[in-house]
């Protein structure tokens, strides 16, 4: 059995932080990249940040040096710390992994995701 699950999602304050976290179940740290995307209604899945086999991370540009990405393959999940959060952070977070691009459409289409609102 394959999934992944987030949490961590909630309501805060401009200038306030959050972190996600993402329960991996069923697929292999040394072998899997993971991503983070969200999604606000009408919009499209964007790409907020990943992490390679190796460590390697990427960020989108909007993100500013304000999140980190990081992995426990002890733990078996995958978080984003996310800091100074801005009322366009407000989306659906959800946490993917190339494997999910074989099943669904795109990356916020699989899993329930976690919602974070940042109120101005």
């Amino acid at each position: 059995v394959r999934s992944l699950v987030e949490s961590g999602g909630g309501s805060v304050q401009a200038g306030g932080s959050l972190k996600l976290s993402c329960e991996v179940l069923g697929f292999r740290f040394d072998e899997s990249d993971f991503e983070w995307y969200r999604q606000v209604p009408g919009k499209e899945c964007e790409l907020v940040s990943s992490v390679n086999v190796d460590g390697t991370s990427y960020y989108g540009d909007f993100v500013k040096g304000r999140f980190t990405i990081s992995k426990d393959d002890v733990a078996n999940a995958v978080y984003l710390q996310m800091n100074s959060l801005e009322p366009e952070d407000t989306a659906v977070y959800y946490c993917s992994t190339a494997w999910v691009m074989t099943v669904a459409p795109t990356a916020c289409s699989w899993g329930q995701g976690t919602q974070v609102t940042v109120s101005s």
